[in-house]
C-alpha cells in the first residue's frame, strides 16, 4: 500500500465561458456592494426593528459582533479567490470545493435569492417616493406607476458599462451617508440626549436583555450584499488581490457605520426610553431624531436620500443579478445568448434585460395580486431572499474547508481552517435563528415559511439535476 500526499493547489486562471471586462479598483466596487446593502435603509428602518424586537440599547454590541462573524467567514472566502478564476460568487466557490452539483444548485439559489429581493425593494422604493412627491405637494399616484419608472432607469444603466452605474452610487451612496454622519456629529456634539451617551453596548446586562439572538438576525440581514464583491471578479483591476481588500474594506465600513449611527440614535433618546419610543413609532424614529438635530429641512433631506437609497440598493442589486444570468449563460445553463457583450458598452446587456424581465414578472404579480407593496411584496420576498442567502454563505463556508483540506496550499492554518471554521460554527447559529423566526419574516404565515423552505430546497435540486445532465450530455458527446 503507497500513500501520496495531497494535491498542491494551482490556481486555474483559463476558463471556457464567455468573460466581461473592465477596471473597476477596489474603491468602485465598495461603492457597488456597500450600496447594495442601503446603509439609510437600515439606519432607518432595520434598526429601529432590532431595537424594539431585539436587545434595545445593546443593538450596537451586536452589530460588532455580526461583523466579526462576517469577517471570519471572509477569511476564508477572500483566501480561495485565486483559486476561484470565474466570476460566479459563491456558487463558483461552492462548485470548486463541494462539486458541480452543488455549485449549479447554489447557483440557482443565488440568482432567485437576488432576483427576489431586488424586486422585493421596489416595494419599499415606490411608497418612499410618493410620500416625497405628497410632501411637495405632488399628486398621489400608484406604487406601480413609480416602480415602473425607476425599471426602466435600472434598464438604462444596466444596459451600459458598470463604471456608469459605479458612478451613479458613489454619488447616492455618498449623500446618504453623509446626511446620517451629519446626524451623529450633532449627537455626540450635543453630549447625546436627556440621558447622555449611551453606555448600554458595553453593559452585560443590557446587551444580554430582551431577545439578542433575534437582534444577531436583524444585524446580519443588514449586511447582504457584501459578499457579492466576487461576482465583479472579470471586471476588476488585477482581482486577486481587488476582491479580498474589497470585502475586508466594505465590511468594516458597513459594520463601523452600523455600529456607529446606531449607538447614536440609541444616544439621542436613552437607553431607558428608545425600546418605548421604536416600538411605538419604528418607521419615523430616524425623521424624528433628524428633525430633532437637525430640523425640517434635515428631516426633509433624510426623506429624499431614503428614497435614493432605496433606488442604490435596487441598482446594485440589478447589477448582481445580471451577472449571474451572464455567468450561467456562458456554462449553457441558460440560453448562450445571454452571454454576449454590448459592442459597446462591454456590458452583460442581454442577462441586464432577463434580469428586468423577471423582475418586471414579480412586480406584474404583486399588482395583479393587489398585494401591499411594504407588508406582502417586500416582506415576502425579502424573508426568501433572507434565507437562501444564508444558506449559500453556509454552504461556502462548508466548501472553503473542503477545499483547502483535500489540497495544499501555502497559507497559513488560521486562513485555511481555523477562520473558516469559526465563521461557520456563527453562520449556522445564525441559520437556525432564521429558521426559527421564519414565518415572522414572511408576514406571520407558517404556510408561506414552509414555503419558502420548499421553494429553495427546490431550487437547489433543479440546479443539481442540469448539472447532472450536463455532465451526462458532455460524456454521451465524447
Amino acid at each position: 500500500m503507497s500513500f501520496s500526499s495531497p494535491p498542491t493547489i494551482v490556481p486555474e486562471t483559463k476558463t471556457d465561458t464567455p468573460r466581461l471586462s473592465g477596471r473597476l479598483g477596489v474603491a468602485s466596487i465598495v461603492l457597488i456592494v456597500v450600496a447594495a446593502a442601503s446603509p439609510l435603509g437600515v439606519i432607518g428602518g432595520t434598526v429601529p426593528l432590532a431595537i424594539a424586537g431585539g436587545n434595545g440599547a445593546g443593538l450596537p454590541f451586536i452589530y460588532l459582533l455580526a461583523t466579526g462573524i462576517l469577517l471570519l467567514f471572509s477569511v476564508g472566502f477572500t483566501t480561495m479567490t485565486p483559486h476561484v478564476p470565474t466570476a460566479g460568487a459563491f456558487y463558483s466557490y461552492i462548485e470548486r470545493g463541494l462539486g458541480r452539483r452543488a455549485g449549479l444548485g447554489g447557483a440557482f439559489v443565488a440568482l432567485l435569492s437576488y432576483l427576489a429581493l431586488e424586486a422585493g425593494v421596489y416595494g419599499l422604493f415606490a411608497p418612499a417616493v410618493d410620500e416625497v412627491v405628497r410632501a411637495y405637494g405632488g399628486p398621489s399616484l400608484p406604487w406601480w406607476f413609480w416602480a415602473a419608472a425607476a425599471l426602466a432607469a435600472v434598464a438604462w444603466l444596466g444596459h451600459r458599462n458598470i463604471e456608469v452605474s459605479g458612478k451613479v452610487l458613489a454619488v447616492l451612496l455618498v449623500a446618504e451617508v453623509v446626511i446620517v454622519l451629519a446626524l451623529d456629529a450633532f449627537i455626540v456634539f450635543g453630549g447625546g440626549g436627556p440621558e447622555g451617551l449611551s453606555t448600554g453596548f458595553v453593559t452585560p446586562s443590557t446587551v444580554l436583555s430582551g431577545a439578542p439572538g433575534i437582534a444577531l438576525l436583524f444585524a446580519i440581514l443588514s449586511f447582504i450584499g457584501f459578499e457579492a464583491t466576487a461576482i465583479f471578479r472579470d471586471e476588476a483591476r488585477d482581482p486577486d488581490k481587488t476582491i479580498p481588500k474589497a470585502t475586508y474594506l466594505a465590511l468594516i465600513m458597513v459594520g463601523g457605520f452600523y455600529a456607529l449611527s446606531t449607538w447614536l440614535l440609541i444616544s439621542a433618546w436613552g437607553d431607558g426610553t428608545i425600546v418605548q419610543k421604536a416600538t411605538d413609532a419604528p418607521g419615523t424614529l430616524l425623521s424624528e431624531t433628524t428633525a430633532l438635530y437637525l430640523g425640517t429641512a434635515g428631516s426633509h433631506i433624510v426623506q429624499v436620500l431614503l428614497a435614493t437609497s432605496l433606488f442604490a440598493c435596487i441598482l446594485s442589486f440589478h447589477n448582481i443579478g445580471s451577472r449571474y444570468f451572464f455567468q450561467l449563460a456562458g456554462r449553457d445553463v441558460f440560453p448562450r445568448k445571454l452571454a454576449g457583450t454590448h459592442a459597446r458598452h462591454n456590458s452583460p446587456h442581454l442577462a441586464s434585460m432577463a434580469d428586468n424581465a423577471v423582475v418586471a414578472l414579480f412586480l406584474l404579480a404583486a399588482v395583479v395580486a393587489g398585494w401591499d407593496p411594504i407588508v406582502q411584496f417586500y416582506t415576502w420576498f425579502a424573508g426568501f431572499a433572507s434565507l437562501g442567502i444564508m444558506v449559500l454563505m453556509t454552504l461556502t463556508s462548508v466548501a472553503v474547508l473542503v477545499f483547502f483540506r483535500r489540497r495544499q496550499a501555502a497559507v497559513s492554518d488560521w486562513k485555511r481552517s481555523v477562520a473558516p471554521a469559526l465563521g461557520f460554527v456563527g453562520l449556522l447559529a445564525i441559520l437556525a435563528l432564521i429558521l426559527q423566526n421564519l414565518p415572522s419574516l414572511v408576514g406571520n404565515s407558517t404556510a408561506l415559511a414552509v414555503a419558502v423552505v420548499v421553494l429553495i430546497l427546490v431550487c437547489f435540486a433543479a440546479g443539481a439535476v442540469i448539472a447532472s445532465r450536463h455532465r451526462s450530455g458532455q460524456k454521451a458527446a465524447r
